[in-house]
């Protein structure tokens, strides 16, 4: 565990560029998947459930890079865009993983939530990785809104409070 001089040796760090997705499917409920457990992950270890979420490359806009992200994560690609959150969310890592996670570039990240509605069908979402890249989920599952806060990552939970906040009521049955 660091400590808190060895912390605040890293408050000079930026945060990484990065976007969130809220995935509503037609029954109003949100797409998790369970973390791939691995060493110095920035997520931190053990089986966690999260939204999608992932960095922005290079002069990517926002909205490409949750798109990317969704089909590289998910596969999922039939998606609809309800909302966009108007602001940037930011989290810092815990001491024990600042100067570990991403090649110890980042103190957290800052993060640009969108809510999409899933308009394909389950038979579209797979989480098997594209040769050469390290699985991020190893299990995915709908749940309701209201059991987020108790599946994620714990520093995480004022992120997605706020998020919430912001999109829980989109999380509602929708036809078509």
């Amino acid at each position: 565990m660091i400590d808190k001089t060895a912390q605040d040796a890293f408050a000079h760090l930026p945060y990484r560029p990065c976007v969130g997705l809220m995935v509503i499917n037609r029954d109003g409920l949100v797409w998790t998947g369970c973390r791939a457990d691995a060493k110095n992950d920035a997520e931190g270890r053990g089986a966690w459930w999260q939204m999608p979420q992932g960095g922005i490359d290079g002069n990517e806009d926002t909205h490409t890079a949750a798109l990317r992200e969704l089909r590289e994560e998910t596969n999922i690609e039939t998606v609809s865009l309800i909302a966009e959150l108007p602001r940037w969310v930011h989290y810092d890592l815990p001491p024990d993983l600042i100067g570990k996670a991403w090649g110890g570039r980042y103190r957290g990240q800052k993060q640009r939530w969108f809510a999409f509605r899933f308009l394909g069908d389950d038979r579209e979402i797979s989480i098997v990785p594209q040769a050469g890249v390290p699985a991020e989920f190893v299990a995915w599952r709908w749940a309701h809104v209201t059991t987020l806060l108790d599946v994620i990552v714990p520093f995480k939970r004022e992120v997605y409070r706020e998020v919430l906040a912001d999109f829980a009521a989109l999380a509602t049955p929708h036809a078509g």
